[in-house]
């Protein structure tokens, strides 16, 4: 996997953003890798479609790209509130990429969280855009990745390395017994999920035996 974007890509564009979102797609579609079935390449959905940028032609999962310059920030802006909401409530909601970048445009992190992991509580409405803005009304929302236990966070690059692609899948696939659950039931064990992550930071090894236990059982 090469970590490093094709700079040449982002000649003919002016803005920072545009720039990056070419070079952060033209990425993953060619380095990046289906993490439920290890399917590559990822396929490109056309412009427009409203929560999700790629999709795996062999498992059909989706996948919406974010991302960002430096560190991963735990609330992370996205699109329409409404849309994002429906989306997660709907089957086939997309799992999201989180990309972060060096100034060299070279790859730092390279994360999943797969959509099992989100819930309606983890979008934060923003305001309404004013009466005087371009699209005025208009209601926003930001995704608040510190309801996310660890074991949702699914790395394929970690601080410039690359995971092997088994222990990538092994652990996508570890929790998709999720998505057999009610949202209710979901939130409940992801809540749960959360709390024994609190306690292995400050349990003794015999308690870290116990948490594990848990979440074994919970899985």
């Amino acid at each position: 996997m090469n970590l490093n974007f094709n700079q040449s890509l982002a000649k003919k564009y002016k803005s920072e953003p545009q720039k990056i979102r070419v070079l952060s797609e033209d990425w993953v579609a060619k380095q990046s890798y289906c993490p439920n079935c290890n399917t590559e390449p990822l396929a490109a959905f056309t412009n427009g479609k409203p929560v999700a940028d790629f999709y795996c032609a062999n498992c059909d999962e989706q996948y919406e790209l974010k991302s960002k310059k430096a560190k991963l920030s735990n609330i992370i802006n996205d699109g329409a509130y409404a849309t994002m909401i429906e989306r997660i409530n709907s089957k086939d909601n997309p799992s999201f990429f989180f990309l972060t970048y060096s100034q060299e445009y070279r790859v730092n992190n390279f994360l999943i969280i797969p959509k099992q992991f989100f819930k309606p509580d983890m979008i934060i409405k923003r305001k309404p855009l004013s009466v005087t803005a371009k699209r005025a009304g208009w209601v926003g929302c930001n995704i608040d990745l510190r309801k996310v236990p660890e074991s949702g966070k699914v790395f394929l690059v970690k601080d410039q390395q690359v995971i092997p692609r088994d222990n990538v899948t092994e652990q996508f696939q570890k929790t998709l017994f999720l998505r057999t659950q009610s949202i209710a039931s979901r939130g409940w064990t992801l809540d749960i999920l959360q709390c024994i992550d609190k306690l292995e930071a400050n349990f003794s090894q015999s308690g870290l035996c116990v948490c594990r236990l848990i979440k074994t059982q919970i899985s």
